[in-house]
């Protein structure tokens, strides 16, 4: 391999903005900040909107539009009469 072309891999924490869980992973993930760990290690720290233990995809509270009052069978009535297809 080339030296001084590839990007620093090495641990790095994601800090989930919305439930403040943290997730240490290997990463090319370029930041600024670092924080301290639990066990007194220093790593490069970054910040996310969401991640699995926050989004609703994976904690199960997504909600599926058609179960949402019918409005998928709402959507096609309303649209079949305006094309004639009723």
């Amino acid at each position: 391999m080339k030296s001084g072309i590839h990007p620093e891999y090495r641990e790095v924490c994601f800090l989930d903005l919305s439930t403040g869980s943290k997730i240490l992973i290997s990463s090319t993930a370029q930041t600024r900040e670092t924080i301290k760990l639990d066990d007194g290690r220093e790593v490069p720290l970054y910040k996310v909107e969401t991640s699995a233990e926050s989004h609703p995809f994976y904690t199960g509270q997504q909600k599926s539009v058609d179960t949402l009052g019918g409005r998928v069978e709402k959507f096609r009535q309303k649209f079949a009469k305006a094309t004639g297809k009723a």
